[in-house]
């Protein structure tokens, strides 16, 4: 009975140039405003989370929570000096989602524009992918 050898060799390359990765969410220069703002009053929390909740009459809402620390398997978007944490089950629906806070007469809301979801219900409670 003969023994097989298999070989494998690591090299190191330094020449190699690294793309960068897109960050799951982005936020707009009134997102980030609106985030410092609200932080600013909360000293021992880090920054907001975003989650995935079942809701409305169609599926799936987003909510914002203040927080105090990142989850074990929480993604971290740092852009601006403002850290927004994605929880788990969130993370594939929010992709290429820009974060946006929009202030009207009657309103104020962050306002997520995701290019993945495909119909929201007639409440605008939520949506589906």
């Amino acid at each position: 009975m003969s023994a097989s050898l298999v070989r494998a060799t690591v090299r190191a390359v330094s020449k190699r140039k690294l793309q960068a990765t897109r960050a799951a969410l982005t936020l707009t220069p009134s997102a980030v405003n609106k985030i410092k703002q609200l932080l600013k009053d909360k000293p021992e929390h880090v920054g907001v989370k975003v989650s995935v909740r079942t809701r409305g009459c169609n599926g799936l809402s987003y909510t914002l929570d203040y927080t105090k620390t990142k989850g074990d398997s929480d993604e971290e978007v740092v852009q601006d000096g403002v850290r927004v944490f994605i929880e788990k089950k969130a993370q594939l629906t929010l992709l290429g989602t820009e974060m946006d806070y929009v202030e009207d007469k009657l309103s104020s809301e962050f306002v997520f524009n995701n290019p993945n979801i495909k119909g929201t219900c007639g409440c605008g409670e939520s949506f589906n992918i």
